[in-house]
């Protein structure tokens, strides 16, 4: 599924339709403050059981971030977060 230009989110499809609408706000918070940042070329987050994998692909580096929890905005906000502290 995709936001925008450059967000993907890959594994969302099950999640009820309430929880979508937060998840996409949170993403597309982040990746502003991530492009704000950097170079922002393509954010990719999956969800796989309760594990949340993003990549943020930027002109010169790309990194990659995992966390697994219950609670999936806690997982979500932990992986986006860990993005923005090694831009540095």
């Amino acid at each position: 599924m995709e936001l925008g230009g450059n967000i993907t989110l890959q594994g969302f499809e099950s999640i009820e339709p309430g929880t979508l609408v937060v998840v996409k706000k949170i993403v597309g918070n982040y990746a502003k403050k991530i492009s704000e940042a950097k170079e922002l070329k393509k954010l990719t987050v999956s969800l796989n059981n309760n594990s949340i994998e993003a990549t943020a692909q930027l002109s010169n580096k790309e990194i990659t971030e995992n966390a697994s929890s219950n609670n999936l905005f806690f997982a979500l906000s932990e992986v986006l977060n860990n993005i923005i502290k090694k831009l540095g």
